[in-house]
């Protein structure tokens, strides 16, 4: 008997497009029972194009300790394995296709970030992020990357922040499919990183909070003399919108 699906219990060989297939038809399927799944869907060979999403998993590959099993969860993230991903408060949820006809669940739990750590990011951004758009765009200047990346100081987690659980088979600590859901979170960070700052329990408000009290009282100051109550209502929008953060009249003004 043929060592695929035989004796040796390994799955039958399926190429690229059939692994791309069966995916695809398993996703149909969930979206008919929950049509609130959110798969990872990867267009092109780059898991991430944008500096929040390939910052994350820049952050992956420096550490020895996932190693040995990124290739195998590239592969599996960009196949369309990962059918689900859920990112919360402290957790990843996700649901991932593994050989044949299994569907493995992942629970991945993260630390979260320390207060001095934050602390020392919020330090040392501070002043040098104008708005929380910009942040979240990741337009910034050079010398903030490394505050925001840097191994094991930054907002990024560091493996042992990593609690991973998968109910396959598989042994090891973090399994082809936990690593193609990490991946997944650095595809899913691309559009939406601001789900950073909420796995690790932080608010990315914080990061730009005390330039903008600095620069709202700056401008602010400049229409003491305004007796206008609708031009001052539209200086306190026009404010909102360049910095991303909504804030009220000051005192005196209404």
């Amino acid at each position: 008997m043929s060592r695929y699906g035989g004796y040796y219990g390994f799955a039958p060989y399926e190429s690229v497009s059939e692994k791309k297939a069966k995916a695809k038809k398993k996703i149909a399927q969930m979206r008919k029972q929950n049509k609130d799944i959110s798969p990872v869907e990867i267009e092109g060979r780059a898991i991430a194009k944008n500096w929040w999403g390939k910052a994350w998993n820049h952050n992956l590959e420096v550490y020895a300790d996932f190693s040995n099993r990124l290739s195998r969860g590239r592969s599996y993230v960009t196949h369309g394995c990962v059918l689900d991903l859920k990112i919360n408060k402290g957790t990843i949820i996700a649901s991932v296709m593994g050989s044949g006809k299994s569907v493995y669940q992942c629970v991945i739990r993260i630390d979260p970030l320390k207060a001095s750590k934050w602390e020392r990011i919020k330090t040392m951004v501070a002043g040098e992020i104008a708005s929380l758009p910009e942040l979240l765009a990741g337009e910034f200047p050079k010398k903030l990357e490394s505050a925001i990346s840097a191994k094991d100081e930054g907002l990024f987690p560091a493996p042992s922040e990593f609690h991973p659980d998968c109910d396959c088979p598989d042994g090891a600590k973090f399994c082809k499919h936990l690593a193609a859901v990490i991946y997944g979170v650095g595809n899913r960070l691309d559009t939406s990183p601001e789900l950073l700052f909420t796995l690790r329990g932080i608010d990315s408000k914080e990061l730009i909070s005390q330039v903008v009290t600095t620069q709202k009282d700056n401008l602010l100051a400049k229409f003491a003399n305004v007796k206008s109550k609708r031009r001052m209502r539209l200086k306190n929008k026009k404010l909102s919108q360049l910095f991303g953060v909504e804030f009220s009249m000051p005192a005196g003004r209404k």
